[in-house]
């Protein structure tokens, strides 16, 4: 068995910031969340790992012992989790209280989370003096629901771990619970998640809703460079024909902590989940004793390693509750080498020693794909790489079942290139609307130019919160799949349909400057890591090439006046809403300052670095935002099957619907106020070729507009 590859690996600075203490024993981000510890609805963005349950704890014993509430509810989407919220000694660390949680009121022990005696319990608790409970997210929906009074929950804090698992779908009962009580109760919600996306793109709550939590994000990049002993993350593909164990001993690395993720029952690449686990076994070595009552093996290998490897995929709950339980209470490295799993060992699972996630096919949700690659992103000494690897099937057979390969080929690959964005660092962007006079804004976040217009509250929360979960839904369009098999005609397309496309769908209430303002920096967050990612000012080669000057600003960046400032007659329109400072053109030669680089952050544009905020759209417009994937498929495909590839995904575009053609129409009358002239059919250039196309739609709609009446 050979060492796994990477296509992308991501390198950390081990700082060590996010997991050192402040004087109240909080780490970073938990310090960061206390921060907003007086806010009503509070939404915590942070990847596994980085403490959110004892962040949680920090919160909700403020909210008892000064803000005037009298209990706090924790619920957690698997009974397995609520061990997480535990009796904990805070003040050992310097907090002022510690968290307490009497026997019974912890509902996530054995019985059925639906059983009358789980929901007796939650209503007793109601009725009790006890202060704090542990319940399931199914013990919850029903306990609400047969109280069917939300108003039982004033003065109550309610903490929603895994957020994500809510929508405001009406089938998600959940969704529909949180709702209640926020409008029935004066019941503080903080909903904590490690990933803000949802397979199948429902909002997380009501718009209205949503509008009213204040949101702490802090970022995957944050946590993995801030850790002490691991340094690097890789991201790598592997490929097979006919039977994805013919591949496994390419992609499988046995001296390597492992999960293996077996495929979905009812995907293609099954033969069968206990079949697929002997197997697997049987290429891993020679099949021993049993270790006790678990379903754990002690396996020998080809050349006479002793591992022990657990079966998380078998039926039998006797053997499986053992085996979890004896997961539960590994203390040291040497108590597991390979686990092999189908439904768990994902969310809430932890194995900090899980140096090796191997996913085998393709897995339709981010969110899922975050939560398997933060198994193996735990910081215990001795790990220094992380390694997340996909086997998945070369796209092959007949013209339609290929056109089905090449599209879950390609989804595959843009999972990792969405892994990139979370875990790689990313763009902050602040509007100067939102600075506060003498705030300390973070040397390389990005200012948006909208004081004279300033964006709605919904366009600013989107902006600070980050621009990930929007990146999800538009690598899935044709648009970026093209991009990924190297049709690099399709940028200038990319940004004005498939960005706004999507951005229209998901926010409607925008106005059309900030769906421009969003989809240009959504299209430089995309442009930044297809060059590499953002890079550090102190991290710049002594030579560095650097365009043009600092921006003016008049507000305090972590603590220095900022007063330099220049114009640029030359510069190109920008929409209203400017995110940028004006670049020079060029013919001015470079300039270099030393002592202000630290904390800033460029982005490298051939040979020479920009700071992000002297970036434009002309300067990036040239990037194929999607190299990355383009790049992959080259590495791993011969030339035949790339151009099968290609050739699946260059069929003619669809007709115009008249959703793009609204989208379209300002960019069509751009054309003929610079060109003078019609877009052309026949224009070497793909873009003047849709805006024809546009063109012709509307003047067929108007004809059959004008016919009707």
């Amino acid at each position: 068995m050979s060492k796994p590859s990477s296509d992308i690996t991501i390198q950390y600075k081990q700082t060590g910031a996010s997991t050192q203490a402040n004087h109240m024993g909080m780490r970073e981000m938990q310090a960061m969340a206390y921060e907003h510890r007086s806010a009503p609805y509070l939404l915590l963005k942070s990847p596994p790992a980085s403490g959110k349950s004892r962040a949680l704890m920090y919160l909700a014993l403020d909210k008892l012992r000064k803000q005037g509430l009298k209990k706090a509810i924790i619920a957690v989407p698997e009974r397995s989790i609520g061990s997480s919220f535990k009796p904990t000694n805070l003040s050992e660390g310097g907090f002022a209280w510690d968290w307490h949680l009497e026997g019974r009121n912890n509902l996530c022990g054995a019985g059925d989370d639906l059983g009358k005696g789980k929901i007796q319990a939650f209503k007793r608790f109601l009725d009790s003096d006890d202060e704090t409970l542990v319940c399931t997210h199914a013990t919850l929906r029903f306990a609400v629901d047969e109280i069917a009074d939300p108003s039982r929950f004033n003065d109550t804090v309610v903490g929603i771990d895994e957020f994500h698992h809510v929508s405001a779908d009406e089938a998600n009962v959940l969704g529909r619970v949180i709702d209640e009580i926020m409008q029935g109760s004066n019941a503080h919600i903080v909903a904590m998640t490690g990933s803000y996306f949802r397979g199948d793109g429902i909002n997380i709550l009501e718009s209205e809703d949503e509008a009213q939590f204040e949101t702490v994000t802090y970022t995957y990049y944050d946590q993995l460079n801030g850790y002490r002993h691991l340094k690097s993350i890789g991201i790598g593909y592997h490929f097979y024909e006919g039977v994805y164990f013919d591949a496994l001993d390419n992609a499988l690395d046995t001296t390597k902590k492992t999960i293996i993720h077996i495929p979905n029952v009812n995907s293609s690449e099954s033969i069968g989940k206990h079949e697929e686990v002997d197997r697997i076994l049987d290429q891993i070595g020679v099949v021993g004793e049993r270790i006790g009552n678990a379903n754990i093996n002690r396996v020998t290998t080809n050349d006479g390693r002793d591992l022990l490897v657990a079966n998380l995929v078998d039926d039998n709950k006797e053997s499986r509750d053992a085996t979890v339980d004896y997961l539960q209470n590994i203390t040291s490295r040497d108590e597991m080498d390979i686990i092999i799993a189908l439904g768990m060992a994902k969310e809430g699972f932890d194995w900090p020693w899980c140096e090796h996630v191997l996913t085998i096919g393709y897995r339709s949700s981010l969110t899922e794909v975050v939560q398997i690659v933060g198994r193996a992103t735990r910081d215990v000494e001795g790990k220094r790489h992380a390694q997340f690897t996909n086997l998945i099937a070369m796209p092959d057979g007949a013209d339609e079942d290929r056109k089905k390969a090449v599209n879950t080929l390609l989804k595959a690959i843009t999972a990792s290139l969405l892994m990139e964005q979370v875990l790689a660092p990313s763009i902050k962007f602040k509007p100067r609307s939102r600075i506060k006079l003498g705030e300390n804004v973070p040397k390389g976040t990005r200012i948006i130019e909208d004081e004279n217009k300033p964006v709605s509250n919904r366009c600013a929360d989107i902006l600070e919160g980050g621009v990930a979960e929007y990146i999800a839904d538009i690598t899935a369009t044709p648009g970026a799949m093209k991009l990924m098999a190297g049709d690099e005609n399709q940028g200038r397309l990319l940004r004005e349909e498939d960005i706004k496309s999507v951005l229209r769908m998901r926010e409607a209430d925008l106005s059309d400057d900030e769906i421009d303002l969003l989809a240009q920096e959504i299209h430089l967050s995309l442009a930044a890591q297809a060059t590499g990612g953002l890079i550090d000012g102190d991290d710049l080669p002594p030579d560095a090439d650097v365009v043009g000057e600092k921006p003016p600003c008049d507000y305090t960046v972590d603590g220095q006046e900022e007063t330099e400032s220049y114009t640029d007659a030359n510069s190109v329109p920008e929409p209203k809403l400017i995110s940028r400072y004006e670049l020079d053109s060029g013919e001015t030669g470079s300039e270099t300052y030393p002592s202000g680089r630290a904390g800033e952050k460029f982005l490298k544009v051939g040979s020479r670095f920009i700071n992000i905020n002297n970036v434009n759209l002309d300067m990036i417009s040239h990037i194929n935002p999607f190299a990355r994937g383009e790049e992959i498929l080259s590495k791993h495909l011969t030339p035949d099957r790339l151009a099968r590839v290609k050739d699946a995904l260059t069929l003619p575009r669809n007709d115009v619907t008249e959703d793009e053609a609204v989208i379209l129409l300002p960019r069509l009358k751009e054309f003929f106020k610079d060109k003078k002239r019609r877009p052309r059919h026949d224009a070497n250039d793909p873009y003047e070729q849709r805006l024809a196309q546009v063109a012709q739609f509307v003047e067929n709609y108007l004809k059959k507009k004008q016919a009707v009446s």
